[in-house]
């Protein structure tokens, strides 16, 4: 591994396309055992300096505001609320230009390195409303003149916050204190959400979900303020551990912590059950750290929140900011880097330089409560029904249990894209064969293969990929609907809301697939407590041909290679070839076994609201 070239796995290339696609990922599993994503050392500079370059924005805004002393003297100036205010609102321009998460090559996105603004100012470009059937004027998967305005009008009203002076003041604890005035604060509250109801990427790419929701709190007296933020961040800890609570997430341990560039070799392997031979989740370290984790993510919290002992606040933000130094260090798929900067910086500001301001000190206690009760409703109801609510908002960070999907694509598909849809750049193995070659390209697209198999739900994407895609599945060109949604939307972050049956819908209208051309395994999460996850087949041109379940358990117990005969839960099938005739479920012997193509068959539905939905394959999406 150089600077700018990757490891190479140590087979011969030459055999590389004679196996099946199993075959290719058991040697790619077992190298990632033992270097993990094996990226160029060039790679963990870029972020070093991406978090460098927003480690400074946030020093050059505070240190430009009026009344805010020079950097040597930060001691007397980093408690004051304006300082705090610039962080959250730099780190949502930060994450909204496109620099944060989704950035780069850990999201195989290597020239541009970034979507964002270079995507999002271009009239013509895909757009995917949340809820078009419901709220006025969001129809369309188009982007017009309107949504560039709104979206600069974000961009300027968060560089007009950045800009602006602390001209009010309220009184702390330690005297008077400088802050934003509330009427400057109105664009960007009020555009970020128009802006999303056109437009539910750009909404989630910039981390709505905490930093719009804390900006929010910025309208409240300075007491109220800090006690409304550490409330919201204790529940964003709590909602993150209670997702962990499944036999899912130590998935993530092991295949998140053998990433790491610094994690040394004999720990990756310990991570998994018996390497080479058994690369599930070890019991041992794996599932004890997933523990460790929940752990800390529901103790420390509620030590901050009731800690009346400076020295127990002290350890408390120890634990925390260790635990999000250590994703920092093992430089996660997807990248939030600076987000879990923000957060240890937070938990700093809050708890420690403010530690006496409780919920018993506020003069309205009402008030924090008001903002804490719809994000509590959120959550729950995202953890019931998370394929209505995207993991982001309903905050299941880190815990495993996304929605996914798995796109097979012939290769008249992907020239379509190319010629009628406006895209952010090549798909990344065209860009990483412009970069290394045709061999590299390959090896290195197969690691986001081996990445999503090392997850439980890998097994359920590649092992229904034959029924999606028919006899001659291995011709296809296999893409990570994150890939598919990276190139056409111009940002992914792991939310498969974002690559399902509508941004299917918004390919067709434009390319006018034919069937079979595209189709696709969309998995939603687990629900809260449950053991099974949903999954449809959907053809671009004939819409959803299958649906079904698989149990977590299933997945979990076998190896990430073993996919070819998962078992799978169908409840109904349609095949839509002229002439099918239609079968009630009672004719069949075992539905759960049914073949992968049965031409000219049609199983009815047993439940009239499946039947429903599969009568609209072009779902609205979901928030």
């Amino acid at each position: 591994m150089g600077f700018l070239s990757p490891k190479m796995p140590p087979f011969d290339m030459h055999f590389w396309f004679w196996g099946k696609r199993a075959e290719r990922l058991k040697p790619m599993c077992q190298h990632w055992g033992e270097h993990g994503f094996a990226g160029p050392w060039g790679i963990w500079v870029l972020y070093g300096l991406k978090m460098a370059l927003f480690v400074a924005g946030w020093l050059g805004f505070a240190l430009a505001t009026p009344g805010i002393g020079p950097l040597e003297a930060i001691g007397s100036w980093w408690t004051e609320p304006v300082v705090f205010q610039k962080a959250v609102i730099w780190s949502l321009l930060f994450e909204v230009v496109g620099l944060g998460g989704g950035f780069g090559p850990l999201t195989v996105r290597f020239w541009p390195p970034m979507g964002g603004f270079l995507y999002w100012l271009r009239p013509g470009t895909v757009r995917l409303p949340p809820w078009p059937s419901r709220v006025p004027l969001t129809r369309g998967t188009r982007r017009t003149g309107l949504d560039v305005l709104l979206y600069l009008g974000v961009l300027v009203a968060a560089g007009w916050l950045l800009l602006s002076p602390a001209s009010r003041v309220d009184v702390g604890f330690g005297g008077q204190l400088r802050m934003l005035e509330p009427d400057r604060l109105v664009p960007l509250v009020v555009l970020l959400p128009l802006l999303g109801l056109r437009d539910k990427t750009i909404f989630l790419a910039a981390r709505a979900e905490h930093y719009w929701v804390v900006t929010l709190t910025f309208f409240l007296p300075f007491v109220s303020m800090i006690v409304t933020a550490k409330l919201l961040m204790v529940l964003l800890w709590w909602a993150a551990a209670t997702a962990k609570l499944s036999r899912i997430f130590p998935f993530t341990v092991s295949a998140m912590l053998s990433n790491g560039p610094l994690t040394p070799k004999w720990l990756r392997r310990r991570l998994f059950r018996a390497f080479p031979e058994d690369m599930r989740p070890s019991r041992g370290v794996s599932g004890s750290i997933a523990w460790l984790v929940v752990a800390v993510e529901y103790g420390c919290p509620l030590a901050l929140l009731v800690s009346t002992a400076r020295s127990v606040t002290l350890a408390a933000l120890v634990l925390l900011a260790v635990f999000h130094l250590v994703i920092v260090l093992s430089a996660p798929i997807g990248v939030p880097l600076e987000w879990n900067l923000f957060i240890a910086y937070e938990a700093v500001f809050l708890f420690w330089g403010h530690f006496p301001v409780t919920l018993s000190t506020t003069a309205d206690p009402v008030l924090p409560t008001l903002v804490a009760i719809p994000v509590v409703a959120l959550v729950t109801w995202g953890n019931l029904r998370p394929d209505q609510v995207s993991y982001q908002m309903s905050m299941r960070y880190y815990a495993g249990n996304w929605p996914t999907s798995m796109w097979a694509l012939r290769r008249s598909a992907i020239a379509k894209i190319h010629n009628h849809v406006t895209i952010s750049a090549g798909f990344p193995k065209e860009q990483l064969r412009r970069l290394y070659g045709e061999q590299v390209a390959e090896v290195v697209a197969h690691r986001v293969y081996t990445f999503r198999s090392l997850h439980h739900h890998g097994r359920a994407l590649f092992g229904l990929l034959p029924r999606a895609g028919g006899p001659d599945h291995e011709d296809a060109v296999v893409m990570e609907g994150e890939l598919v949604a990276g190139t056409v939307l111009g940002w992914n972050f792991g939310d498969g809301h974002l690559h399902n049956e509508q941004l299917m819908a918004a390919l067709q209208e434009r390319c006018r697939f034919e069937p079979g051309e595209v189709r696709a395994v969309i998995l939603e999460s687990a629900p809260l407590g449950a053991d099974r996850q949903e999954y449809r087949l959907v053809d671009a041109a004939a819409g959803e041909f299958e649906r079904g379940h698989v149990l977590v358990g299933d997945m979990a117990d076998r190896q990430p290679w073993e996919i070819d005969d998962l078992p799978v839960h169908v409840v109904s099938q349609v095949r839509p070839v002229p002439g099918d005739r239609v079968v009630e479920p009672a004719e069949l012997d075992d539905p759960v076994t049914l073949p992968p193509q049965l031409p000219g068959l049609i199983v009815r539905e047993p439940d009239r609201r499946h039947a429903k939905r599969r009568r609209s394959p072009r779902r609205a999406g979901t928030a």
